[in-house]
């Protein structure tokens, strides 16, 4: 079961990170050994937010759900922008690390 619930997230994750979202989600293995993702959805957009996490966390368990294992804090800081400082963006760092339930 554990096998195909991988392989089931992994063929989503696929679809989804062809459709050119800005966030990401990499398949990774916990302390335990046990099979995870880690979920990264930072940025400065409106679509990059802890909804979009969690999104991708739903799309890469399905029905059988997950546990956050970890969760950053939600810091921004100012990048990019002209001189002066002017149009500069405030990227929020966002990652969090899930595990799905069997």
């Amino acid at each position: 079961m554990k096998t195909a619930l991988c392989a089931a997230g992994i063929a989503a994750l696929t679809l989804t990170s062809l459709a050119g979202c800005s966030s990401t989600t990499t398949l990774t293995y916990l302390p335990d050994g046990q099979a995870g993702f880690a979920i990264n959805c930072s940025g400065s957009d409106a679509s990059s937010n802890w909804g979009e996490c969690y999104k991708r966390a739903g799309v890469a368990c399905g029905a059988y759900g997950y546990d956050v294992i970890s969760k950053d804090v939600d810091n921004g800081a100012t990048a990019g922008g002209s001189l002066g400082g002017l149009l500069g963006a405030n990227v929020k760092n966002r990652s969090m690390v899930i595990r799905c339930k069997q």
